[in-house]
């Protein structure tokens, strides 16, 4: 099989996927409608044939979508993805493989890993699905990753259940034809699935709602200040008023009265009453109107209110703190998704795992970061050489690979064998040891008189035969 210009060896699957015909394959229901921005649903029955449609074209030109998405994205593409090893004692350590170092650096041709991240988390938070096409070489080894069009990619299901999926053309993918490839070519990401185990359902069906009200607020509030802040109004008469007089007055009125005219004096007669009729902004609240549509979008996407600009910061200043409660809620089941994703779909060999570093995201304040690190080095779970290098990013120094700890520390073995006396707490000071009986015959003796027997027993040995 000819694909981005190598021949690939057809795998079974694909076989099987090139014998089927498109009548054995089932579509999935409400997968690849609308492009890349689709319609996501009708902000009221009927709105659709007045072309109020609700797109993603419009719902993104609201400042809070746009900002969520864009902060999720780009927190995310910022990490390093990491290549890791695991040992028998579950440590991991950072590797360099041949195999699969090279696509985790540079997944394709046009896109670097951090726009690699931000596109793929960008369609699965607009589309609720990505889809991720895997070029493989000669050896079946996974050698570029392409980000496809959600629009043009739809899962399809086979009688005996397998998956698969159908590409349309995409040059920028290297796909110059239509093709239905098995599941095992394709790394699916999608949100959670509402209503289907292959479709992901985006946010925006959440808030797409809360952002068009918004962008009608806004809308409103534009004409209003754009009107020089007049409101609309009504011309009233005491009496009839024939139709083409009242044509007339409503064309002068427009004429004279609005727009770049606005704010002008005018001059009424024959009883004429102007009344106005829209309310002030004061009067519609539209600040309180504007925050609770962005909390509305803040609450679909999981990202805290403050982090956008719709509600105040919190109170408390602890950095870590806001940033661990922002990735719990909001990235870490976004970030554990795509390590899943790429340790399946790059076929890694047992051991190797793929990892997001996280050091980048969570960062710590000065003051916190000396403080953790004083209490990790005395407690002595880290060496100092390991301190400076993971949260300083400082040299080694001699003598610094080794943990420490204080002298007066005792192991639990220690005190387990103290605890077992009958009072370890006693102050009677423990029993002095009788000294050694010294030896007979010899407690008489001076040190001179010792030495004297000596040489004396040494000439009687020298003159025996």
């Amino acid at each position: 099989m000819e694909l981005f210009g190598l021949t690939i060896a057809r795998t079974k699957a694909l076989r099987q996927a090139t014998a089927r015909t498109a009548a054995q394959l089932q579509a999935v229901a409400g997968a690849g409608r609308g492009g890349w921005f689709p319609i996501v649903r009708e902000p009221w029955p009927g709105a659709w044939q007045q072309n109020e449609e609700l797109q993603l074209s419009n719902v993104l030109t609201y400042a809070v979508v746009y900002a969520c998405v864009t902060l999720i994205a780009s927190d995310i593409g910022k990490l390093r993805i990491k290549l890791v090893e695991e040992d028998a004692d579950g440590i991991t350590t950072e590797i360099e493989n041949s195999a699969y170092s090279p696509v985790l650096r540079r997944p394709n041709s046009y896109q670097n890993r951090i726009k690699f991240l931000e596109n793929w988390i960008v369609s699965k938070l607009l589309n609720g699905n990505t889809y991720v096409l895997k070029q493989r070489d000669t050896r079946g080894v996974v050698t570029a990753q392409y980000i496809l069009d959600p629009a043009r990619v739809v899962p399809a299901v086979s009688p005996d259940g397998a998956v698969f999926y159908r590409l349309q053309t995409d040059n920028l993918a290297g796909l110059e034809a239509d093709v239905t490839v098995p599941a095992s070519e394709i790394i699916h990401d999608l949100m959670v699935p509402l209503y289907h185990p292959l479709i992901g359902v985006s946010p925006i069906t959440a808030c797409g709602l809360a952002a068009v009200q918004g962008l009608h607020v806004q809308g409103s509030s534009s004409a209003f200040f754009g009107n020089g802040a007049n409101p609309s109004g009504v011309l009233t008469a005491p009496g009839h008023i024939p139709p083409d007089v009242v044509a007339r007055l409503k064309t002068t009125w427009q004429t004279e009265f609005t727009g770049d005219n606005a704010g002008k004096v005018a001059i009424l007669g024959d009883g004429l009453k102007f009344e106005a009729m829209s309310m002030k902004a004061i009067d519609a609240q539209l600040i309180e109107q504007l925050r609770w549509t962005g909390e509305n979008v803040c609450t679909a996407f999981h990202v805290p209110a403050y982090m956008v600009g719709v509600g105040p910061p919190p109170a408390y200043n602890n950095v870590e703190a806001l940033q661990q409660q922002y990735y719990t809620q909001c990235l870490q089941s976004l970030i554990e998704s795509i390590e899943l994703l790429l340790d399946e779909g790059l076929a890694l060999t047992p051991g190797l795992y793929t990892e997001l570093d996280l050091d980048t995201l969570l960062r710590m304040d000065t003051t916190t970061k000396t403080k953790a690190t004083a209490d990790l080095l005395g407690s002595g779970a880290v060496s100092p050489n390991e301190a400076r290098r993971r949260w300083f990013n400082l040299p080694a120094v001699t003598g610094g690979e080794s943990p420490y700890l204080q002298q007066q520390n005792y192991s639990l073995e220690a005190l387990a064998k103290r605890d077992a006396q009958p009072d370890p707490f006693s102050k009677t000071p423990p029993a002095v040891p009788a000294p050694m009986p010294a030896a007979r015959g010899l407690e008489a003796f001076d040190a001179r008189a010792i030495a004297e027997l000596d040489r004396l027993l040494r000439l009687e040995l020298e003159a025996r035969p």
